[in-house]
């Protein structure tokens, strides 16, 4: 059974940076593609970032150029640097797989089949 543990949230000021950590486990890290996913307050999910196994990446338009996604393929680790965080940005970050290769569409985010547990991020004003 995949295996996928959030971890780096928490409460931040306007301006303020997070690194978000997943630990990926149960299945063959280096040949999916990965997602960051964020669930606001009763809205639809909304996909923030992925990486192919090529290491091409898409980004959200709302969080192009402040956040980062990356891999550690030797760690099993998936990332994502978040800086000038907004309130805006406040939400329930998941990271998921369909454990599919290739690149990757920031539009299948949501759709992704595996999913970890979530990491609340918050951001004030």
């Amino acid at each position: 059974e995949v295996q996928l543990v959030e971890s780096g949230g928490g409460l931040v000021q306007a301006g303020g940076s997070l690194r978000l950590s997943c630990i990926a486990s149960r299945f063959t890290f280096s040949n999916v593609r990965m997602y960051w996913v964020r669930h606001f307050p009763e809205k639809e999910r909304e996909g923030v970032a992925c990486i192919g196994t090529d290491g091409s990446t898409n980004y959200a338009d709302s969080v192009k150029g402040r956040f980062t996604i990356s891999r550690d393929n030797t760690k099993n680790i998936l990332y994502l640097e978040m800086n000038n965080l907004l309130p805006e940005d406040t939400a329930m970050y998941y990271c998921a797989t369909d454990l599919w290769g290739g690149a990757c569409s920031i539009n299948r985010a949501a759709r992704a089949d595996y999913w970890g547990q979530g990491t609340q991020v918050t951001v004030s004003s």
